[in-house]
């Protein structure tokens, strides 16, 4: 029996299935129909007809020697939807995960590829098979050489050889296909033919005369005026759409068996289905993983398929003992652990831990092994004399540790030493837009095989299946993270910056209680004032929290134009009302209102309910995980978003001071450091020497823009200026500068037009920004850290212009986020270094809030003008405003 040489017709195939298949997206949003259709085929041929060689081969690009021939060649078709478009890149990774060849040649078509290389194998005698959804290869038929064509979508198969084509094209041989279509054209791809010249026509003739040359040297006998008229006429076009229509099968390509050979790489497909959070293809492959033959892969396949191993409950010294030799032999440890408690106050409640495919449990503090809570129980539990062993292993540097949340560890008061890998960081950086890397969550994109535990599963059980699940994926999640080029990110950045962030949440910011009470009545009679007014003004009492009431109020008893409305009623929201302002009193006192009870919910209220009673300060959390770009946030209370420049801010900010033993707070604030990112990336002339001249960049920009001089620049045309510049690190849209200036939309459209004609480098730079996106599907900023834009290739408008404008601000807005991670790394170190008693508190985006002893101020000062206008080298000088208070509103 001959051997089997595929090839698969990787454009035609790929969309077929994108059309054939609803849109699928990933967990991280990349649409992965195209590429699930696709797989389903490939698994289906390797399984049915066991092919011995196997390649896939693919159009290069639009420009072939047929558009030399013919310019108008394929004009008529529609442009490849994004959402494909964004698949292609994805195939080549899939053929490179399977171990076969990609095949592509510049000047030339798929099509092309697959008649040469099939003829080339039959000529060295093996069976070829041309897979495809393009009936133009079915020239190809011949001894030994079939043509699979996809019908129904992919998931039908119909092998063409000599009878069947000759059965269904009225006895014509396969190759006189090409003269069929010189008669007939091909709309689809714009191949003109004979006007009038149908299937039926074509084939009546070709039969008769066999092929186009002969029916224009007989054209005089044709029946038809009108028919014999048209052949007549078009003779050279014929003659062309013949010449389209051939496939050529001398391309510059070349039959290897050593390279169509398929070389299944186990780990590597796994990754690729996990990574695209492809289920069923994970179950699909686990035959070919197999058989693969290489280690890694058949790790990965056993891993899926064997259940999670036996828990073993550590209980004694001796088995304590016993783990620690033999994590010391093996060199690594998977750890999970249970905390209990607020910061200032947490605890290690339980640890389950893996080592060499074994998992232990233990239980730290408030059960015993039978689970019972009690001060006896603990009396009798010896667990935690074993802990202390796990707490060697975690402090012992030449031990590597795989764990998840280490800023517990460090609140927990465990050391931690050595290589340490965080799943939750890791996971964070591989897909930003997710927000959520617990174990669950990360084992749902990279091992979904792994079943997880029932609603009513034990604490035991639940931290057991954790660690079993990091065990699993680390090693994925690592590679990953060394692929896309962010091992350093994490190493420099990601993984310092949790112990800075703990120690700032442990030392928490004190609040004045007496102030917060009296804050707290006094906006309480503001917001009681308030909707009395609003009351009187209203005629009436209704809920003013009510979106439906207050909707009914305002636009049926007040009779105010109604702006927008929802499914549920009428919109009441900020922008809405912020349109009607001068339309009636009581729209400002609504809007008051609003923020004087968010503000005393959030931060009076909230406020004085997160106060530690021991160290009466706010532990806050800093969430390192949470944003695309990279930037903190902060929780419980939200320390990040009190207003800035408003009175109201000014008030919250007057109840945070320094705790007993300090005497002041610093406050050092990066001066425009996201316009002085933008300078650099961009290299802007303008940018750059106001920057380097000390120049007030706003009044700079509006010379610029506005073409006056900078003597000349007014308090309005500055405020347009620095509106524009902030706009276009945000990405804003004409219709956002509008509403935020207040001017018509064709206004701030001339208003951003001209700033990109003055300022070139800064319109070069977001042109090339988002040019690469659409090329790779992603963005970076300057230390590496990568945020993908799954509908940067879109077809639909709105998506793709939204992933546009990410595209934009991403790299700016991350790149300043990441300095001033490293300006908090770095001065944290050199206080500690210094052997200050000052320390950081807060970061709020580009600030930095300490607490200060007087007598430290100078060093301190020293530090932090080193540390953040120093901690990276810009063509253009990073700055700091540094203010001192009795509160943080003064220091402010």
């Amino acid at each position: 029996m001959k051997k089997k040489f595929f090839i698969l017709d990787g454009s035609s195939l790929l969309y077929r299935a994108f059309y054939a298949l609803p849109l699928l997206e990933s967990g991280s949003g990349e649409f992965t129909n195209a590429i699930y259709g696709f797989s389903n085929m490939l698994i289906k041929l390797l399984h049915d007809y066991k092919p011995d060689y196997l390649v896939i081969a693919f159009d290069k690009g639009k420009k072939t020697f047929r558009t030399e021939m013919f310019a108008e060649y394929k004009g008529t078709r529609k442009p490849t939807p994004r959402e494909l478009l964004s698949q292609i890149p994805m195939l080549r990774e899939l053929a490179e995960a399977w171990g076969i060849n990609f095949v592509e040649l510049a000047g030339y078509e798929a099509d092309d590829i697959l008649g040469t290389m099939a003829n080339q194998a039959v000529a060295q005698g093996f069976a070829a098979y041309v897979v495809t959804g393009d009936r133009d290869a079915l020239q190809l038929v011949k001894p030994d050489l079939h043509v699979l064509f996809t019908k129904k979508g992919i998931s039908e198969l119909v092998d063409y050889d000599e009878a069947v084509f000759q059965q269904e094209y009225g006895g014509l041989d396969p190759i006189q296909l090409i003269d069929l279509k010189g008669l007939m054209g091909d709309s689809s791809d714009n191949i003109p033919g004979v006007p009038g010249v149908g299937p039926k026509t074509a084939i009546k003739l070709i039969a008769a005369y066999s092929s186009v040359e002969q029916v224009l040297l007989h054209v005089e006998e044709i029946a038809g005026n009108k028919l014999k008229e048209n052949i007549r006429n078009n003779q050279q076009q014929a003659v062309l759409s013949k010449q389209l229509a051939t496939i050529c099968l001398e391309a510059p390509v070349e039959f290897k068996t050593e390279e169509c050979e398929i070389k299944i790489n186990g780990d590597a497909l796994v990754r690729f289905y996990s990574r695209y959070n492809i289920r069923s293809m994970l179950r699909a492959i686990k035959p070919f993983v197999a058989m693969a033959g290489d280690n890694a892969g058949e790790t990965v396949a056993a891993k899926e398929a064997v259940a999670m191993p036996e828990v073993k409950k550590l209980q004694s010294e001796a088995e304590g003992q016993q783990l620690y030799d033999a994590v010391k032999k093996a060199g690594q440890i998977y750890i999970m652990c249970e905390f209990a408690g607020r910061v200032p106050h947490v605890e290690v409640k339980s640890a389950a831990l893996s080592v060499a495919n074994e998992l232990y449990y233990v239980a730290v503090s408030g059960e015993n092994s039978n689970g019972m809570d009690s001060l006896f129980a603990l009396e009798e539990n010896t667990a935690p004399a074993a802990w202390e062993y796990v707490k060697k292993l975690l402090a012992d540097e030449a031990v590597t540790k795989c764990l998840h949340n280490t800023k517990g560890y460090y609140h927990a008061g465990v050391e931690l030493s050595g290589k340490l890998y965080d799943m939750e960081l890791i996971g964070y950086l591989l897909n930003p837009a997710s927000s959520k890397y617990d174990l669950a969550e990360l084992a749902n994109s990279y091992a979904p095989e792994i079943s997880a535990p029932g609603k009513d599963a034990k604490a035991e059980e639940l931290l057991s299946w954790q660690v079993f699940v990091m065990n699993s994926i680390s090693k994925d999640m690592t590679d990953s993270l060394e692929q896309q080029g962010m091992h350093q990110l994490y190493w420099d950045m990601e993984l310092p910056l949790v112990r800075v962030l703990s120690d700032m949440e442990a030392n928490g910011i004190y609040v004045n209680r007496q102030h917060l009470k009296e804050q707290t009545a006094e906006v309480g009679e503001t917001i009681d004032k308030l909707q009395k007014n609003i009351y009187e003004l209203a005629g009436r009492e209704f809920n003013i929290n009510s979106p439906k009431q207050l909707g009914e109020l305002l636009f049926e008893t007040l009779g105010l134009p109604v702006i927008k409305k929802t499914k549920t009623g009428y919109s009441t929201n900020v922008e809405v009302l912020q349109q009607l302002i001068d339309k009636h009193p009581i729209i400002q006192m609504i809007l008051d209102y609003r923020m004087w009870t968010k503000l005393k919910s959030t931060y009076l209220d909230g406020v004085g309910g997160l106060i530690d009673a021991d160290t009466q300060r706010v532990h806050t959390t800093f969430n390192q995980t949470v944003t695309a770009t990279g930037r903190l946030s902060s929780s419980e209370p939200n320390l990040q978003n009190i207003p800035v420049r408003k009175e109201e801010g000014k008030r919250i900010r007057q109840l945070f001071e320094p705790g007993p033993g300090y005497d002041v707070l610093v406050s050092a604030d990066y001066s425009q450091i996201e316009l002085r990112v933008l300078a650099d990336m961009s290299g802007d002339e303008s940018f750059i020497r106001a920057f380097n001249h000390e120049e007030d960049i706003h009044a700079r920009t509006a010379a610029e823009v506005f073409d006056v001089p900078m003597e000349e620049v007014t308090p309005e045309l500055r405020r347009k200026a620095k509106a524009v510049n902030f706009g276009i690190v945000y990405g804003i849209s004409d219709y956002g500068l509008s509403q935020d200036l207040d001017i018509s939309r064709a206004e701030a459209k001339s208003y951003i037009e001209s700033y990109f004609a003055k300022c070139k480098g800064v319109k070069a730079f977001i042109d090339k920004v988002v040019a690469d996106a659409h090329t790779k599907g992603y963005v970076e900023t300057t230390f590496g850290r990568r945020r993908q834009l799954t509908a940067i290739n879109s077809s639909n408008f709105n998506q793709r212009s939204l992933a546009e404008r990410m595209a934009m601000n991403t790299p700016i807005q991350g790149t300043a986020a990441d300095i001033i991670k490293v300006a908090m790394i770095r001065a944290g170190r050199m206080l500690a270094e210094a052997g200050l008693k000052s320390r950081i508190l807060l970061q709020v985006h580009d600030e930095l809030v300490l607490e200060a002893v007087e007598a430290e101020l100078p060093k301190v000062e020293e530090i932090l003008k080193e540390a953040m206008e120093k901690a990276v080298k810009l063509s253009v000088p990073l700055t700091i405003d540094i203010n001192v208070g009795k509160t943080w509103a003064e220091a402010k």
